[in-house]
């Protein structure tokens, strides 16, 4: 019985920091908001069938948010928030490298917008953290216009003779 007071003793001091009700639900609508955010772009994504669907996206959202929300809760200067950033945007430099695939020959390249749709995401998710929803948002709405009215301009341009040498996807 008396490891069990100590183990609730001990949560109850880690949550005891949240002391401003206010900070907590600052902290609760930006995470939320970076994974509904994500969660868009990549219903759109699974919707075409890609790989990096609803879940992945709001993943990486949420966890770019919270590298850069935690820190910057906890006081962390601008400089060292900005190595934050270098680091997450080069972690998902690599995941969207995995997205990409090479063909037989040089023309025949997928994964690329899939690749450029998680990086948007991340950075989508470190503007929330950072405090600007509203940037984020709007980010959202053009990458979801993006997503909807380039396909279709773009194959008007190709009915119209032009050939690309990347599939995109």
């Amino acid at each position: 019985m008396e490891l069990w007071q100590q183990v609730s003793n001990t949560i109850v001091a880690e949550f005891s920091d949240i002391s401003d009700v206010t900070e907590m639900t600052r902290i609760s609508v930006r995470l939320f908001l970076a994974a509904l955010l994500g969660g868009l772009l990549g219903y759109e994504r699974e919707r075409k069938g890609k790989a990096a669907g609803v879940k992945t996206h709001m993943l990486v959202a949420l966890g770019s948010a919270l590298f850069v929300l935690m820190p910057k809760e906890a006081g962390v200067t601008d400089a060292e928030i900005s190595r934050i950033i270098q680091g997450v945007v080069a972690g998902i430099g690599f995941l969207g490298a995995g997205a990409i695939i090479k063909g037989n020959n040089e023309e025949h390249i997928t994964g690329l917008t899939t690749a450029a749709g998680i990086w948007l995401t991340a950075a989508i998710g470190i503007t929330v953290g950072m405090g600007r929803e509203a940037s984020a948002v709007v980010c959202t709405l053009f990458a979801l216009a993006v997503f909807y009215l380039v396909p279709h301009l773009s194959s008007s341009w190709d009915r119209s003779g032009r050939q690309g040498r990347v599939q995109d996807e």
